[in-house]
């Protein structure tokens, strides 16, 4: 732990002393965030100056000039901060973009659901609980002006890396059409880059997961710079338009179709009573050591399951190899890439915050806060722990190789 962090520790205690027994008071939570980011800022601008106030050192890099004050709008209220400023002009805190960019999106549709009149009483006393201040129509326009420059800009951002793997997902939001309330899908694609980094590459909101949808999407990526010949995996469920899409773009690679949902498909084929039995055979399959034994223990689950299960047995004959694919990657890689569990864990963190709105007044509302979160999240991986060590790409032996160079995706 480093010296600024023990100090910010010891006076986050220290605070936290000081609003013992005011715990009742409707803003004393308001008044925590506040104080704990304002250090934060200060942190920040410590870091980019090199130096304590009245500090003599060589590895100085400006100096102080003063304070502006600026508001940071969050969901326990207006937060007044005190930003550094130093002679040049040139500290530009991260804190704001960081932290503002998806709750600037979050407060932009509940304030376009109450200028629009939906559920006005409910997201007006929200949307004054988020902002602290009252808003306009011209107001929340600019807002969404500047908001959507930025995560346009990013949405379309140049690929220029290799991303030897991809997982595709998809979930539900509630978005206002031509005065209906429609179901609208929110596409997302993940990559992960040659170094072992994850990010999201691609966030989309459509009608419904159909061949289109998908074509578009993948269609963009490729546009962007992504080299469809370096694509080694994707993982993705069973959606038919989203594996039409795959041959006709990415007919190259591997695909494996995820465990988890093959799981589910595949209790739905047997009695209630013999579900548990089913999930645990083929998590047992799924959990060989190679292709081999995986292969072996399959075909003992359909010799047992024969006469018992015909229509588990008849599917399976058709469809195991599909989510059997991963062992043509190298073992290390295997198990966070035998399922779609991960980017489905992040949209379960998207309809969290999109539960606030529950109904989008327009598409473009339900696509910005997507990209915001998405944003920030794939800002977090790339800035944090490395996910595969692709080195093992490299040193795959012959065999892997080969099968990774001649599967193509399922017809």
């Amino acid at each position: 732990m480093s010296q600024s962090d023990d100090t910010l520790r010891e006076k986050l205690r220290q605070h936290l002393n000081t609003l013992e027994g005011d715990e009742e008071k409707p803003d004393w939570l308001r008044d925590l965030m506040e104080w704990l980011l304002q250090e934060m800022l200060n942190l920040e601008f410590k870091e980019f100056l090199g130096a304590e106030p009245y500090e003599r050192s060589e590895d100085r890099q400006g100096y102080r000039n003063g304070y502006r004050q600026r508001d940071l709008f969050t969901r326990v209220g207006r937060l007044t901060m005190r930003v550094p400023r130093d002679r040049e002009g040139r500290f530009c805190p991260g804190i704001f973009d960081r932290y503002q960019r998806s709750e600037k999106a979050l407060v932009l549709a509940l304030q376009e659901s109450y200028l629009q009149g939906v559920s006005t009483r409910k997201v007006k006393r929200i949307t004054e609980k988020l902002c602290g201040v009252e808003f306009s129509k011209d107001q929340v326009s600019r807002m969404v002006q500047m908001l959507d420059e930025e995560l346009t800009t990013w949405r379309s951002r140049t690929l220029d890396k290799v991303y030897p793997y991809l997982v595709a997902d998809a979930h539900y939001e509630y978005v206002r059409e031509d005065g209906r309330v429609e179901s609208e899908g929110v596409l997302l694609i993940k990559g992960i880059d040659e170094y072992g980094y994850r990010e999201i590459l691609s966030v989309a909101v459509a009608p419904a997961e159909e061949e289109a949808s998908w074509s578009e999407a993948f269609s963009d990526l490729l546009a962007r710079g992504l080299d469809a010949g370096s694509v080694r995996c994707l993982v993705s469920d069973e959606h038919l338009g989203l594996r039409a899409a795959m041959r006709r773009y990415l007919p190259r690679m591997t695909w494996q179709r995820c465990q988890t949902h093959y799981q589910r498909n595949a209790a739905a084929k047997v009695p209630r009573k013999a579900r548990k039995e089913v999930h645990a055979g083929l998590r047992d399959v799924f959990n060989a050591p190679d292709a081999e034994q995986a292969w072996k223990r399959a075909e003992r689950l359909m010799d047992i399951w024969g006469d018992r299960f015909p229509d588990l047995v008849a599917w399976m004959e058709e469809t195991i190899e599909e989510p059997l694919a991963v062992f043509a990657l190298p073992p290390e890689h295997r198990k966070r890439m035998r399922t779609t569990n991960g980017l489905e864990r992040f949209h379960e963190e998207l309809r969290r915050r999109s539960r606030v709105v529950r109904i989008f007044p327009n598409r473009a509302s339900c696509l910005r806060l997507s990209t915001a979160l998405v944003m920030e999240q794939s800002e977090e991986w790339l800035t944090g722990h490395r996910y595969l060590n692709m080195q093992m790409l490299e040193e795959e032996p012959e065999e892997i190789k080969l099968a990774l160079g001649v599967v193509e995706v399922m017809a």
